[in-house]
């Protein structure tokens, strides 16, 4: 979970899923849309799906206990060399080094490391001087350490470099060059996609429809919609995008709101309409599962954060169409 994602932001997620599912074989056992659901709200949901996998093959390949040879936890799903060091450090004493974004921070400034941090270039030669300087008879507490330290006291942006136990060994901080660590490349400006959402209500049911399990936001529910092309409105991209996607004609009826949202390598514009259903039965095209659902059932479903941005709005919108007709004339 922490990967990307700071502690005092989990922590909570973490309180319920653990009550949610309290052992290895509860989370096995669990359908991946009710996992999904308890994930929400996090993001990078691919951990999600993993973890969910890698439960199932602890008990069926490891008797319910997780394995602790690098080989045979490596191969569990989502476990890349970071997770494994982490876990197996800290749970089983083994001695292997842990480098995050904190750690490279920390061996910059304190070893006045030139590659810059966010280089793929440079991922062995932090790894090379972290592995060189871990404390093999105490692995786990030192990577807490290590990590810890990034996110307290060396931090990004003002650290205390006062309060840092090290200070007398940082060569940033002895050279009183602390500012200039850590070097980062420059990286172009996330590319910006304009995105319409259709929230279709038929029979006082709106639609959601699921997207593939796997990729971006695999398995989450979501509104049908796409992309605008150029110089295309977006209430024409919207029925357009409908029609592509779940085969209904619809008529927009009101614009709910528009969004924007940042994932890790592109940000979005999303303009969101309620449309009435005027013909058509659904056929998926992107999709693998729809569901006609009432008003009051969106929230047993798990959505994109940036749809969160919208339904408190849409709620309220929601009203006045989903009533009766009577009552809508009144």
């Amino acid at each position: 979970m922490l990967q990307q994602t700071q502690v005092k932001t989990v922590i909570p997620y973490y309180q319920r899923f653990v009550l949610k599912f309290p052992d290895v074989d509860c989370l096995a056992a669990a359908e991946m849309e009710d996992v999904l659901k308890a994930w929400e709200g996090l993001g990078y949901y691919a951990r999600a799906r993993n973890l969910h996998r890698a439960a199932r093959k602890v008990c069926l390949d490891h008797s319910g206990c997780v394995p602790d040879s690098y080989a045979a936890f490596r191969s569990l799903p989502g476990v890349g060399d970071y997770i494994a060091a982490a876990v197996l450090s800290i749970a089983f004493n083994q001695p292997l080094c842990v480098v995050d974004g904190n750690v490279k921070r920390v061996l910059a400034r304190l070893l006045m490391i030139d590659d810059p941090v966010n280089a793929a270039s440079a991922r062995e030669r932090f790894q090379f001087e972290a592995d060189r300087l871990l404390d093999r008879k105490h692995p786990g507490c030192f990577n807490q350490a290590m990590m810890e330290l990034g996110a307290l006291i060396c931090r990004p942006s003002n650290p205390q470099c006062g309060e840092c136990p090290v200070k007398s060994r940082c060569l940033s901080y002895q050279n009183d060059r602390t500012r200039e660590y850590p070097k980062r490349e420059v990286r172009p400006e996330k590319p910006l996609h304009h995105l319409v959402a259709g929230v279709v209500f038929k029979d006082h049911e709106i639609l959601i429809a699921r997207r593939p399990m796997e990729g971006l936001l695999g398995g989450l529910w979501e509104f049908p919609g796409g992309r605008v092309e150029a110089d295309e409105p977006p209430e024409v991209a919207c029925i357009r995008s409908i029609a592509k996607t779940v085969n209904l004609q619809v008529a927009v009826d009101c614009h709910v709101d528009r969004i924007k949202h940042a994932y890790t390598h592109f940000r979005i514009l999303m303009d969101v309409f309620v449309c009435r259903h005027c013909g058509g039965t659904v056929r998926l095209n992107g999709p693998e599962a729809y569901r006609w659902i009432s008003l009051n059932e969106i929230e047993k479903h798990a959505f994109p954060a940036g749809h969160h941005k919208f339904i408190p709005r849409l709620r309220t919108i929601l009203q006045s169409f989903l009533e009766p007709e009577r009552t809508r004339r009144s």
